[in-house]
């Protein structure tokens, strides 16, 4: 199986220069599952919830996904990208899997990062696709440091966690190869670059997009300052052997019936 990652530095507010960059930068592969960054289309450091208005759109109909759909039939490519989602009177940081023959899936970000929680209505449920070679967990950005997202992505089927970013922490890339060891699994994270700056404020994305194995080796990377489109050959049945030794099976091992304080509301 095919996967990769897109590392882009988006403009901001510039949706249709943006996807048309995209769609450029995609035409030079096929036959791939392929990650692209948190917000892609729109940039990340909105004003006001007006302005995010203003650049969101609606799913499937939208210039965005219409447009993504048209590459993801002619390259044959399954896409998974960041948006900001429009529904009802609602606003959701999405990310958005659109398949090589049409079929469009959303998850909405359940873990909101800080100034997020202004505009972005959080999301309800996790999400795991089935995308014909490989079923793919679906987490946004700060998803990450929540363990529990991964652990349930797994328990849920997933073999490839699929990571839109638009990460601004120094230490995610690295927590991403322990969720790949905790679960055994493929992870993908499609990370942005540049600085956006909004008045006196600023953020300066990490970049560093790439993909782990189970293992929790990186076996292609980005660097933290170049736009980079990144394919590589993996063996989806790595994830599918959870023994760590002959002996011990991360699902099988588990003891459920201890965890519940996990579950409880903090006092």
């Amino acid at each position: 199986m095919r996967i990769g990652f897109l590392q882009l530095r988006p403009k901001f507010g510039a949706t249709k220069k943006n996807v048309k960059k995209v769609i450029t930068l995609l035409s030079r592969v096929s036959d791939a599952t392929i990650v692209l960054p948190e917000l892609f289309n729109t940039g990340y450091l909105f004003r006001n919830k007006e302005e995010l208005a203003s650049l969101a759109e609606r799913i499937p109909g939208g210039y965005t996904v219409t447009e993504l759909k048209k590459i993801a039939k002619l390259k044959r490519l399954n896409l998974i990208f960041g948006m900001a989602q429009k529904a009802q009177r609602k606003y959701y940081n999405a990310a958005v899997y659109v398949s090589e023959k049409g079929k469009v899936e959303v998850y909405q970000k359940v873990h909101l990062f800080e100034r997020e929680k202004l505009f972005f209505t959080r999301g309800k449920s996790l999400k795991v696709i089935s995308s014909g070679e490989a079923k793919l967990g679906i987490m946004i950005c700060f998803d990450w440091i929540f363990p529990e997202v991964s652990r349930s992505l797994t328990l849920k089927g997933a073999q490839i966690l699929c990571h839109p970013s638009n990460l601004i922490l120094p230490y995610a890339q690295a927590a991403m190869k322990t969720r790949c060891i905790e679960n055994r699994v493929f992870a993908i994270t499609a990370n942005r670059i540049g600085t956006e700056r909004m008045g006196t404020g600023s953020l300066t994305f990490t970049g560093g997009s790439q993909v782990v194995d189970p293992t929790g080796e990186v076996i292609v990377s980005a660097g933290d300052r170049s736009e980079s489109l990144k394919v590589i050959d993996v063996n989806i049945e790595e994830a599918k052997n959870k023994n760590v030794t002959p002996a011990n099976n991360i699902i099988d091992d588990r003891v459920p019936s201890l965890y519940s304080v996990i579950c409880s509301k903090k006092k």
